[in-house]
């Protein structure tokens, strides 16, 4: 099945562009990998990367929980699911026990965790969270910042699906 992708609004104020977006994006990710088995979401198919689209996948669930829960919410205890501090890429490294089922599901529940945290905040709150060297940010800027990582991943993604199966497209 594919996923339903909804287009951006051509007229709409800043919160409700800057979310059709990012959810447009959320989605183009999602058709990237519709209709392929563990074994080709596994497949590292752009030599000499190593990048798949699981792994893809497990990074933005990565990166949602970073800026929203973990930056924007405050949330110490939203430690990373895929990678550590002694494995900064273990998001991307998929092996033959990663399933897309539990890729998938993790995403869609940092998904609906971003926007929870997000919700009936002023794009001009600024995070509770932020670096090691203070700096926070605005909800504006991490919906701007989350738009640019997935609209650079999914580049990754069109190539690394055209080599598995030809797919092409938006």
């Amino acid at each position: 099945m594919t996923p339903e992708r909804i287009e951006p609004p051509t007229i709409a104020g800043e919160r409700t562009a800057l979310e059709g977006f990012l959810d447009y994006q959320r989605s183009t990710l999602a058709m990237k990998c519709a209709g392929l088995d563990d074994a080709r979401l596994r497949e590292a198919s752009v030599p000499p990367s190593q990048l798949t689209l699981l792994g893809l996948v497990r990074h933005m669930a990565d990166v949602e929980r970073h800026w929203f829960r973990r930056i924007l919410a405050g949330e110490t205890a939203a430690a990373p699911i895929f990678y550590s501090d002694e494995d900064l890429d273990g998001d991307f490294r998929t092996s033959e026990q990663d399933t897309a089922e539990d890729a998938f599901s993790v995403w869609q529940a940092e998904i609906a965790a971003a926007r929870e945290a997000a919700g009936g905040r002023s794009l001009d709150d600024v995070s509770v969270g932020m670096r090691a060297n203070g700096e926070r940010f605005d909800l504006r800027w991490i919906l701007l910042h989350m738009i640019e990582e997935y609209a650079r991943h999914n580049g990754h993604a069109d190539l690394i699906r055209e080599r598995i199966d030809g797919a092409t497209g938006e």
